[in-house]
């Protein structure tokens, strides 16, 4: 990827209606690490710390769109920028990351992770 060329992003206000789309529904991808996940995480999203992406690839869909998050959006458009070098097309960092969710009071969950949080949806 150019360096010049802008990484695409999405505010979350809109990332959540991509990823309740009743037709192509986005994946969110979160990418902050295990402490940030335990702590406040969201419903229905695939958790891979930035620290093992680049080995667990394999887990991300490329037949529906991805939007990847993480606290603030530093590290998601670092990783947006890696999914698309890698050939990821239907991709896009989730601006201002999960702080900016909950800013805007979408819903997020807290406590005991559940067993499933965390991997991929059906």
């Amino acid at each position: 990827m150019n360096r010049h060329q802008a990484v695409p992003a999405l505010d979350p206000l809109y990332a959540d209606i991509r990823r309740r789309d009743p037709v192509r529904p986005a994946l969110l991808v979160d990418v902050r690490e295990r402490d940030e996940f335990l702590a406040v995480r969201l419903e229905e999203c695939l958790f891979i710390p930035m620290s093992q992406l680049g080995v667990r690839l394999d887990e991300i869909p490329r037949d529906r769109p991805v939007l990847v998050i993480c606290a603030t959006g530093s590290r998601s458009t670092s990783a947006t920028a890696y999914l698309l070098q890698h050939g990821w097309q239907d991709v896009a960092s989730v601006a201002g990351g999960i702080d900016g969710w909950q800013r805007l009071g979408l819903p997020v969950l807290r406590g005991p992770v559940q067993p499933g949080e965390g991997r991929q949806p059906a």
